[in-house]
């Protein structure tokens, strides 16, 4: 079997001198061993002509790229984020309520219910990832699954309209809801309820890895403004997200207020169904990747190729090399090929060549190089996303707590008196200043402090964004034991639905605000992060990690709620709950300042993960090294 080494060039990647003797220098580094071979059935047939080259929705390269992508398509996706991100934030400000004063239930149980709805569908994205990257293409996922989303929406606001699907409404006031002495919903209107309540998670879960990823899919990798673009696609693209929110929080409620719930749902369905209809239109436009094959499958191929050769060692006789394709092109489709790395060198058996693999090998016993750092990518991805977790939390419990607090205070803004549920509009008008005001403001001053042309790295954004959600919850926690203190002062301990006229609302600024801030360099920073970073072929997979990061922040505020209430009251109530109903009572100061510390771990941990990662190696179209990680850069010869 014909096959040629792969040598390390002349010039290497520096390294301290501290180093020169340390055993990571003196032990073998598996690059000098690297090999190509010509001959090697693989998964798919043979490697991927195209790499990364774009293609039309039939699967055909673009003769004239000039004419497809590019903002104009950029911006048709989108419209469809902010109707997806408008439906999401106004079912998850509604709900709640909708649930309580409507379907009579607990709002406890209620809020507990909208926090799993949201986490379900979050962490679910993986499933819409999945089938982007193995199957249908981020394209037809999104068409796809945003039907199913307009379906969804459809039967939440059949559900609003029709009588049948509600409990009866008669002689149920305020002090009868306070009471829970309102006729509960019937098993089978919650059984609707919460059936069109999953399908529309179901459709937001197909939808939300794919959108990031193929909006930037429309730029071309190999232009000379392709960072910039991508930076400002992101930054974009989270401002589309953010006009969304504004909308529900203020448009939507006011139609709520005016006109009911079935018109403040049913706008919501009208509005993912203009988008839709924006989204297609602007087909002819778009730049499509062509989906690599199942990412489990590969995946799967490395963990079984690993441990069928986890006695073979790399001193071995038998030992012929690190296999990989011959020539520029991968066997995966729609990636380069990723230079190999010394992480993890328990899965570099899986690209063991022995010479008892044969001319044609398995699969499921000899996986490329390229297969096996996609796997070792995906496990160094994880601790980034994973630390944002927290700042989901926060914005979770922003979400139920804030607006208890907003209950207590005087909303009046001059002559205007805005809604309760309008308060969580200003964490979005803050992230709408940022965006607007990040290249005239924050990146020139970060550009003189970091050194960096964008202003800052993408971690050194998530970073940031950490750091000032630990100043929002902090002040949270300050506010709220003055607000408390403030109540029992004056004699509302137990009014607790009463306003205070003379302790304004707009004291929660300040957390809302810094919270905005943090959401925006956090969350921008690490879809780009992710985007950048995640294989080619599992970028959609990539971006499901802040989805997957995201639902886990609402499962453990659920989780965080349901242990304080069990740590801190008792079945008697003879102790109140630092979450009790009657806010004046519970101790939601103490709350907000464990998260501060819980928030301050978690950030020392991002640091520290932060300070690891390094940067992953790709070798582009004519060969090219991007992003060189080891110290022994791979390149052929």
């Amino acid at each position: 079997m014909a096959a040629r080494e792969i040598k390390s060039p002349e010039v290497q990647a520096e390294t301290p001198a501290s180093l020169g003797n340390s055993e990571s220098v003196k032990r073998k580094k598996l690059g000098i061993y690297f090999l190509e071979s010509d001959d090697r059935r693989t998964a798919f047939g043979g490697g991927y002509v195209g790499g990364t080259t774009p293609v039309n929705i039939h699967g055909k390269p673009i003769p004239d790229l000039s004419k497809t992508g590019g903002w104009i398509a950029a911006f048709f996706i989108f419209g469809n984020e902010m109707a997806e991100r408008m439906a999401y934030f106004g079912l998850s400000v509604n709900m709640v309520a909708f649930m309580f004063y409507i379907m009579h239930r607990p709002f406890s149980s209620s809020a507990n219910a909208v926090n799993n709805f949201l986490g379900i569908s979050q962490v679910s994205s993986v499933l819409g990832g999945f089938l982007a990257d193995a199957y249908l293409g981020r394209y037809w996922t999104i068409a796809i699954f945003t039907t199913i989303y307009l379906a969804g929406l459809t039967g939440i606001t059949l559900c609003a309209t029709m009588k049948i699907f509600l409990p009866n409404q008669d002689e149920c006031d305020q002090f009868s809801l306070i009471l829970g002495n309102c006729e509960p919903a019937k098993p089978f209107q919650m059984l609707y309820l919460y059936t069109v309540l999953y399908v529309t998670g179901f459709g937001a879960a197909g939808i939300r890895p794919c959108v990031s990823s193929f909006g930037a899919d429309q730029f071309d990798e190999k232009s000379r403004d392709y960072k910039t673009h991508l930076d400002r696609f992101f930054n974009f693209f989270y401002l589309s997200v953010t006009v969304g929110a504004i909308i529900a929080f203020t448009a939507v409620v006011y139609i709520q207020i005016k006109h009911g719930w079935g018109s403040a749902f049913g706008a919501l369905a009208i509005a993912m169904g203009m988008s839709n209809l924006v989204f297609f239109i602007g087909t002819p436009l778009y730049r499509h990747r062509l989906p690599g094959g199942s990412p489990l499958t590969r995946v799967a191929q490395v963990l079984v190729a690993a441990f069928r050769k986890r006695k073979a060692s790399f001193s071995s006789s038998e030992y012929v090399g690190l296999y990989e394709l011959p020539g520029k092109h991968s066997a995966v489709k729609g990636s380069r090929k990723i230079l190999h790395t010394d992480d993890f060198r328990c899965l570099d058996k899986a690209a063991l060549q022995l010479k008892e693999d044969g001319p044609s090998p398995s699969p499921w016993k000899l996986c490329t190089v390229t297969q096996v750092e996609e796997v070792k990518i995906l496990i160094k991805l994880l601790p980034i996303p994973a630390c944002t977790i927290m700042l989901s939390l926060v914005l979770t419990e922003y979400l139920t707590l804030s607006v208890q607090q907003a209950y207590t205070l005087n909303t009046h803004l001059g002559i205007l008196k805005l809604p309760v549920t309008c308060m969580p509009v200003f964490p979005g008008l803050s992230i709408f200043l940022i965006l607007s005001l990040y290249y005239l403001t924050f990146v020139p001053i970060s550009r003189r402090i970091t050194g960096n042309p964008h202003g800052a790295s993408q971690l050194q954004r998530v970073g940031f964004g950490l750091a000032v959600s630990i100043l929002s919850v902090a002040w949270a926690g300050v506010f709220e034991r003055y607000r408390r203190n403030y109540a029992i002062k004056e004699g509302y301990e137990f009014s607790f639905l009463s306003p205070m006229p003379h302790l304004s609302a707009y004291w929660l600024l300040i957390q809302y605000c810094l919270i905005g801030i943090a959401e925006v360099f956090c969350i921008v920073g690490l879809l780009e992060f992710l985007y950048e970073e995640a294989p080619d072929a599992m970028r959609s997979i990539g971006s499901a990690y802040a989805a997957v990061a995201g639902g886990l922040g609402c499962f453990g505020a659920s989780i965080l709620n349901s242990i304080i209430k069990s740590v801190t009251g008792d079945r008697h109530q003879i102790h109140q709950s630092w979450l009790s109903q009657n806010i004046n009572t519970g101790r939601f100061d103490y709350l907000y300042w464990l998260l501060t510390v819980l928030s301050v771990i978690n950030f020392c941990i991002f640091l520290y993960s932060a300070h690891r990662y390094q940067y992953r190696a790709v070798q582009g179209e004519e060969g090219t090294t991007k992003k060189v990680t080891t110290t022994t850069p791979i390149v052929e010869s």
